[in-house]
């Protein structure tokens, strides 16, 4: 009987320091922290709808995104969703045990697909309990990312979908550093908390304003200018708080440098 060939390992890629410094929790980091997160962490290639975490189940990785976006969504009980949360490259999908839980009532999955560092919840709790400027900039973090949901309700409730849309696609951009995103009108509907078709009127206002182009689930920014004076205040509220939170000297952090 001929035996079966074994397949060849697979050869995890390898974190360099150029990689791990474009997330902007672990650019601040530095000698033997950056060194054990290179060691114990893996770079992953998500895909749209991956799933990070999932309601009430204890979270046993922890991510920090590269390039994509993550969107952390409530589910109501007939089915609906919408979006409370997302995270980028400023920071990490580790909210939930910074808070002192070991699980979320929400679901968190990748809404923009890239790239993203993932570590055992392990290792990120025994590093967080050793490395003072790891709990620093976590904490820093955490603040920015609730002041942050508290201004998105209010820009919710009272801002123009138009405005939203805006605001949401420049964020994202921020986010992956790329012109094209990824992303339907369904899933853009329920990020902004709105009805699909008046999205698809915002996009359309905006494709014809020549701040964006749409097709087959692509965006595309073609005008970054028109579409920042398109967004309401509340994405100046956005970048400048990051930047102000997660700020840290030399690394290569969420600057407006950066964002532009």
């Amino acid at each position: 009987m001929e035996r079966k060939k074994k397949s060849p390992p697979k050869i995890r890629p390898k974190l360099t320091l150029e990689v791990l410094r474009r997330n902007a929790i672990l650019a601040g980091l530095s000698g033997a922290e950056t060194a054990s997160v290179a060691k114990a962490g893996t770079l992953v290639d998500l895909k749209a709808k991956h799933q990070i975490y999932q309601p009430d189940l204890r979270i046993r990785e922890i991510y920090f995104p590269i390039d994509c976006v993550f969107s952390v969504v409530a589910r109501m009980k007939d089915g609906a969703q919408v979006e409370v949360g997302t995270v980028g490259r400023e920071g990490t999908t580790a909210v939930p045990l910074l808070l002192g839980a070991a699980s979320s009532s929400n679901d968190c999955y990748c809404q923009v697909p890239g790239k993203a560092i993932k570590v055992d919840v392990r290792f990120f709790q025994s590093l967080r309990a050793t490395s003072p400027k790891l709990r620093q900039l976590l904490d820093n973090y955490v603040r920015a990312y609730v002041i942050m949901l508290s201004q998105l309700a209010a820009c919710n409730r009272l801002h123009h979908v138009y405005e939203r849309c805006a605001r949401w696609l420049l964020m994202a951009q921020d986010r992956v550093r790329k012109t094209d995103i990824k992303l339907t009108h369904e899933y853009l509907a329920m990020m902004l908390g709105t009805q699909r078709s008046g999205v698809t009127v915002a996009a359309a206002t905006l494709q014809k304003a020549g701040f964006i182009k749409y097709r087959n689930g692509n965006i595309t920014i073609v005008n970054r200018l028109g579409l920042e004076k398109a967004s309401c205040e509340c994405y100046d509220v956005a970048r400048d708080l990051f930047v102000s939170m997660l700020h840290s000297g030399d690394s290569i952090t969420v600057t407006r440098a950066v964002l532009n």
